[in-house]
């Protein structure tokens, strides 16, 4: 059995039902409980079948070197990769801001999963 936490945002009552019977509601939208994995799956498949234009977050405890582990669905600026075999968050840019060319690396330093300027 491991922590997860699981976080909503736009989803359909009847999600925030079923993520209701597994996990304590901290939070509008903020669940968090400990069950085993075939339970967590099960949950994501919830996640999956109801979520319809929100999006949903999971994360939970690992054995891993980070301590935990993550997935997403649904459309969110937040975007998962893998960068040096972790699992970091990158931003997409928002609607209207224009995305550096990852040809075209700025002066200065540069944060690979973001394409921009770190200072």
């Amino acid at each position: 059995m491991s922590m997860i936490t699981v976080v909503t945002e736009n989803v359909p009552p009847r999600l925030r039902g079923r993520l209701a019977i597994w996990l304590l509601e901290v939070r509008a939208g903020v669940y968090v409980g400990e069950v085993s994995r075939r339970i967590r799956e099960m949950i994501w498949q919830q996640v999956i079948d109801l979520t319809e234009e929100g999006n949903v977050v999971m994360a939970w405890a690992t054995n891993t070197e980070s301590g935990f582990d993550f997935q997403t669905y649904g459309e969110n600026r937040r975007v998962p990769v893998e960068y040096d075999g972790l699992r970091l968050v990158s931003f997409l840019p928002e609607e209207g801001e224009k995305a550096t060319d990852p040809g075209q690396q700025p002066d200065g330093p540069w944060c690979p999963l973001t394409s921009q300027k770190t200072i």
